[in-house]
């Protein structure tokens, strides 16, 4: 029998406030997530934002518990959608690749290789395609199949997107119906989509089509909302968590809230339409952060409709992912991976610094050294490096 590893990718989190700062580091140090033209600068320009921001978003951390639940979830998920897919008769084995914290790609790579898998589906738990999360694990995962012959040899079928799919669409719309009804006049709920957001030069500049995905996936969930209810509701659609001074995709959740609120809405329904688990934006951003903007903005009633997890719909909608992939037409980690034509990818230095995911080869203090000369020769004019006429 024909042995099937599931590869379920997704972003990852610190379990324990002493690996907030080191997750930072590693995110930040992904040219897909800030991309910088001088690629000298990614890793200490990573650990100067790591270190800027360890301190608030651990105190987030510790408002939720000390730690983020998405490793627990997401194998969790893989363990029920081993066992769905095993019903129908494909003997599947599921893994968990987290882009940023443990366990790491290379570590389920690892395993697959070890478990004498005969073929695999990649399934990223990012429903809409965006370059910084999807398109980045996809590329990871090139990356380590181009260095390793065995792996290389290793038929592997990719899901790129799957913002349409129906499992989805109709767990999202049966859970929102739940908190519309509950709430205390449900015709008058708002319903306020809230994605995480990109910086709006991925959209305009790169071609991500993150937000058309995004937006094409809230009017079929609100049309399935629709035929559930039988009645429809208003409803708005944001972007939350941004980063940097650079500009994202807009409205912001917050300025939604609070416009929302100038406008006479009592009822609220916060839907996390990007999330499939909970975590540090659903637990902190939003039911936290978002819960009291919206208060102060006098929406008496707000009611968050929770992260799929493990709803049983939705497990079966990843497993007719998986099954659909496995029976049709084939597409490849190459294809997968591919990124629109306008995206410039700087590449990465062979060493690496501060903290990591291999080991501590640099200590990040002395990145940041180096990263102050090179901005006090920009500056200046002067120094070493002028000097071997590297600036």
């Amino acid at each position: 029998m024909k042995r099937v590893g599931i590869l379920l990718m997704n972003l990852g989190g610190p379990e324990r406030i002493k690996d907030v700062g080191p997750f930072l580091y590693n995110l930040f140090s992904d040219p897909e997530i800030i991309r910088l033209p001088i690629p000298a600068f990614q890793k200490p320009l990573a650990w100067l934002i790591s270190t800027l921001r360890s301190s608030r978003s651990q105190k987030a951390y510790e408002a939720i518990g000390g730690g983020s639940p998405l490793r627990r979830i997401t194998e969790q998920q893989a363990r029920e959608l081993q066992s769905v897919l095993r019903q129908r008769g494909i003997y599947a084995t599921s893994y968990v690749a987290m882009r940023y914290w443990h366990p790491f790609t290379e570590s389920a790579v690892a395993d697959i290789k070890a478990d004498g898998i005969n073929e695999v589906v990649v399934l990223p738990l990012y429903p809409h395609f965006s370059i910084s999360t999807s398109g980045s694990s996809f590329r990871e995962l090139s990356r380590l199949r181009s260095s390793d012959k065995d792996f290389r040899e290793l038929p592997i079928r990719c899901i790129r997107s799957w913002f349409d799919n129906q499992g989805y669409i109709r767990s999202m719309a049966e859970l929102i119906s739940e908190k519309i009804l509950a709430s205390q006049s449900p015709k008058d709920a708002h319903v306020c989509f809230t994605a995480h957001g990109v910086p709006r030069s991925y959209v305009e500049e790169a071609g991500d089509p993150y937000k058309d995905e995004i937006e094409d996936c809230s009017i079929l969930i609100i049309d399935q909302l629709e035929t559930i209810l039988g009645f429809s509701n208003a409803y708005t659609l944001s972007y939350q968590s941004r980063v940097g001074p650079e500009e994202w995709l807009k409205p912001y959740t917050e300025d939604v809230l609070e416009k929302l609120g100038s406008d006479g809405v009592k009822e609220l329904v916060v839907v996390p339409i990007s999330f499939v688990s909970e975590h540090i934006e659903t637990l902190e951003e939003i039911d936290i952060e978002y819960k009291e903007i919206a208060l102060k903005n006098g929406i008496n009633n707000f009611l968050r409709v929770r992260a799929l997890d493990t709803y049983p719909l939705f497990i079966e909608g990843l497993a007719d992912l998986v099954t659909a992939c496995l029976e049709g037409p084939e597409v490849s980690l190459d294809e997968a991976s591919r990124l629109p034509d306008r995206v410039k990818l700087y590449p990465q230095e062979k060493w690496q610094w501060g903290w990591n995911n291999s080991a501590e080869v640099w200590n990040g203090r002395v990145a940041m050294i180096v990263f102050l000369i090179f901005l006090f020769e920009l500056i200046s004019g002067k120094g070493p490096l002028h000097g071997i006429g590297l600036l």
